[in-house]
Order: C-alpha cells, then sequence, then structure tokens
C-alpha cells in the first residue's frame, strides 16, 4: 500500500464471501464512487464460478479497482490491508430449518440469523468457518483491518477475537441507520426529512437488539418526539400490510420501537423484525397474525430463494454484457471507514467490537455494539455509559447467552449449544419438545456440523 496524504494507493482487500450477487456489489458500487483509494479485490469464494463472474463485473466497471478471483483463501488474504467477510453459512436449506421448523412446534421467527432456535443453528454452523478464517488472517495478513458484515454478527465477532486476540476485526450494520432516518423524519416537524448525520445518538447494546438512549438535532432532544409520535402511533392499530413482497417482508411500521420505548424508557434502535426476536415469544411473535398486528411480517426463505433467482439472472445480465452494472447509493459505510483507517477522514458510526468498558455493566470481552471513532489506523470505541437498569436484564441475558453459544461452538460441544438453544428467550418448547426440534435441526444441517461430540 502507497500512501500520498490526500490518496492511498495499491490496496489489497480481501472478500471472503467474493461470489456474492449482493453484498459484493454493494461494495463495487461504494469503491467506484472513492476517487481517493485505489488497488485491487481479491474475490475469494468455495464456489469459484460466481467469483470470477464477480470478476468480470468488477472489471467492467470505470474506476481506480480492478478485480481478480483468488482460488485459495492464502491466496486472497496474503498481504491484505483490508478483509471483508460476508458469507452465507450454508444453503438456503439450511436456512430453511433454522427459519420454519420451529414452527412445528409453535416457535416463530421473523428473521432467524441472529437470535431463536434458527440463530442458534445458524452459529453452530458459522463459528467453525470463522475459526479458519481468523487462523488465516492470522497467518496471511495479521495486521489487515477485518470488516464483517456475516450473521449472528456478535458471535461471528466474538469468534474471531477467540481464535486470534490481535485481530484487528469490527462488525457492521446498517440497522441503526434506519432509526436514524426516522428521527430525521420526526426532527423535520413536517419539512424535507433532516439526513440521518445530523442525528446525533448514543448507541448501546447488542447487535440487532441496539438501543439508543439520547438522540438530538443540532441540540433539539428528540426523546420528546418519540414518545409523543409512539403514543400516537399506538392509538391506532397497525394498518393493513401492503404485500408488494420486499417492503411486506422487511419493512415495519414501527411499533414494537414504540412500544419498546413506552415500557422501558429506551428506545430500540434496529428493524422491528429484529428486535421482536429478542423478546419472549408470545410477545410480538405469537403467530403470523401476532406479527402482522405489530405491523411486520415473517420473513419466508421461499422468498429469498425466489430473490436469489432474481439475482442469478441480474448477475447474468451483468456478465453478458446485455446490462450494464447499476451503480446504487447503498448508505453503507464500509468504504468510508476503509477511507478513515487510512487517514483520508474522520468518522464515528456504530460498530460491534469487543466489550473493553464502553458499556461498563456488561462483562469485559462481550462483543457489543456503541458508537466508535475511526481515525487513521485507530479504532476506538466511545463511552456509551451504563446499559439502562430497565433494560439490563433482558440485554446481559442475552449476551450471555451469545458468549454460551460461541463458546460450544468453538469446542464443538453439541450439549452445551443445547443449554443455549433452550435458553433463548424464544424458546417456549418443552423439554422433550426441544430435545426433539433441535435434533431434527442439527440433522438438517449435519454436513456443516460433523465435527461436533
Amino acid at each position: 500500500m502507497k500512501h500520498y496524504g490526500s490518496k492511498a494507493e495499491d490496496l489489497k482487500i480481501a472478500y471472503i464471501g467474493g461470489g456474492s450477487r449482493g453484498w459484493a456489489w454493494t461494495l463495487m458500487s461504494d469503491l467506484a464512487r472513492a476517487d481517493d483509494i485505489s488497488g485491487t479485490v481479491y474475490l475469494y469464494d468455495i464456489d469459484f464460478d460466481a467469483a470470477k463472474r464477480n470478476e468480470k463485473i468488477g472489471n467492467s466497471i470505470p474506476h481506480n479497482f480492478a478485480y481478480k478471483a483468488a482460488e485459495t483463501l492464502p491466496e486472497a488474504l496474503k498481504g491484505a490491508d483490508f478483509v471483508v467477510i460476508s458469507i452465507l453459512p450454508g444453503t438456503f436449506d439450511e436456512m430453511e430449518s433454522d427459519v420454519h421448523w420451529p414452527e412445528r412446534y409453535g416457535i416463530y421467527q421473523s428473521v432467524g440469523d441472529t437470535t431463536g432456535p434458527g440463530g442458534i443453528l445458524r452459529a453452530m454452523r458459522t463459528v467453525p468457518m470463522f475459526e479458519t478464517f481468523a487462523l488465516a488472517i492470522k497467518e496471511n495478513c495479521p495486521d489487515a483491518w477485518v470488516i464483517n458484515y456475516t450473521n449472528p454478527m456478535t458471535v461471528c465477532v466474538r469468534s474471531l477475537y477467540k481464535v486470534f486476540p490481535e485481530i484487528k476485526a469490527f462488525g457492521c450494520c446498517h440497522e441503526v441507520f434506519g432509526t436514524q432516518a426516522l428521527l430525521g423524519f420526526l426532527a423535520s416537524d413536517g419539512g424535507a426529512p433532516i439526513p440521518r448525520h445530523d442525528i446525533k445518538v448514543n448507541v448501546t447494546g447488542l447487535n440487532h437488539f441496539t438501543w439508543i438512549t439520547s438522540a438530538s438535532c443540532h441540540g433539539r432532544d428528540l426523546f420528546p418526539l418519540l414518545y409523543d409520535f409512539s403514543r400516537r402511533l399506538l392509538s391506532e392499530p397497525a394498518k393493513p400490510i401492503v404485500h408488494d413482497e420486499h417492503f411486506s417482508y422487511f419493512g415495519s411500521q414501527d411499533r414494537v420501537k414504540a412500544d419498546l420505548l413506552l415500557r422501558f424508557g429506551v428506545m430500540g434502535a434496529a428493524g422491528d423484525r429484529h428486535l421482536a426476536e429478542f423478546n419472549k415469544g408470545g410477545l410480538y411473535l405469537r403467530s403470523p397474525e401476532t406479527a402482522e398486528s405489530w405491523g411486520f411480517t415473517l420473513t419466508p426463505v421461499s422468498y429469498r430463494r425466489e430473490d436469489l433467482r432474481h439475482k442469478l439472472e441480474l448477475s447474468e445480465a451483468y456478465y453478458s454484457g446485455k446490462t450494464p452494472f447499476t451503480f446504487k447509493n447503498s448508505g453503507e459505510e464500509g468504504v468510508l471507514q476503509m477511507r478513515a483507517l487510512l487517514g483520508l477522514g474522520d468518522l464515528i458510526t456504530n460498530v460491534n467490537l469487543p466489550n473493553v468498558g464502553q458499556i461498563p455493566n456488561l462483562p469485559l470481552g462481550a462483543v457489543v455494539e456503541t458508537n466508535a471513532s475511526f481515525t487513521c489506523n485507530s479504532l476506538k470505541p466511545v463511552s456509551a455509559g451504563n446499559i439502562p437498569a430497565s433494560i439490563l436484564p433482558m440485554i446481559a441475558g442475552i449476551s450471555a447467552n451469545q458468549e454460551l453459544i460461541a463458546e460450544a461452538a468453538l469446542r464443538r460441544d453439541r450439549e452445551l449449544a443445547f443449554c443455549a438453544f433452550v435458553s433463548d428467550p424464544l424458546m417456549t418448547a418443552s423439554l422433550d419438545d426441544a430435545k426433539r426440534m433441535f435434533r431434527e435441526m442439527f440433522d438438517n444441517t449435519s454436513a456443516y456440523l460433523k465435527d461436533y461430540k
């Protein structure tokens, strides 16, 4: 890497999961907009053909980065300045049992990739992969900055640090951005929405169970607006769900956020679909109808399969040149974070890091989500203060369970993983049913769990 004050050249970015038809294209689009950094992106994927296709797509884009598909993980990582990890741990067949098989036992999940029975099984097959990544990074690029987008975020980042304690890794999630946008809308008083970067928030908690304890815009406290908004919103029934596929499966009416604020005096900062899963199963997810009464729906794996089919068609159109690559303003901050770490502009944003005291009343070492300051070759978490007493029991319990599943997965200990499985807030099944469910879900994903005792 060469650095010339206002530019950084000859960067090497390793992308693990580089055959992606979503996140990889997002990175390409964002890198194309950054005219002060250049270099090569090495695309590594277990589906080498998918990486080769993205190599051709990336090299068709006029910008400062070249793209190269790597046949091996060490080839991609050797001497990298940045490593991006964005993988699907398993296939949609495994996700099918993660998300839908608990429904046989009356347990519903709106996402199923972070917590709940599905999140536990996903963690069990993901952690061994991240152990491999951590060891390979230690061997090939120990000084690289590692950006993780893969879920379950907390467990993934924790595993990287457990395997390679000196790793410089952090986890990125855009869920808080949507809450900032909501705050910007409320702060506008009916005018043009205020850009989210003008909304200053104190972020605390865990990934996808993130909270905001203060919010302001140009010195104005926004919590009174939030309370008014929440009371008005919940004074009427949820609006009927508009089934336009993408929005109905990923959108929400912010009713869960509003309810949590009125219950606990703190605002949930992730999307409602994620927030709902960390609460007791009977509250927001007793049934699909219960979810709709709170203004969101469950995202079926069938939709994800159909969405992949469309992306494969688009990939073929990009690859053949039939369709020009579409540049989009992604709203993601990965490239901004890279630029800040290269000394090309400071940045404060929310990320997932081990707790070194930024949240004093959670255990040291546990991965937490707070704001952090990015400067030249430096990433330091911003103190968020203590978790408010009203939500501490929930967050502390979930943090402990995520520590438990990370440890169980690293030890390949099936019995310890089951302890995390039955401790999850969504687990409402009897012990016998829980054992049966765990065995069925384990067997369906057994191709990725061969080392478990």
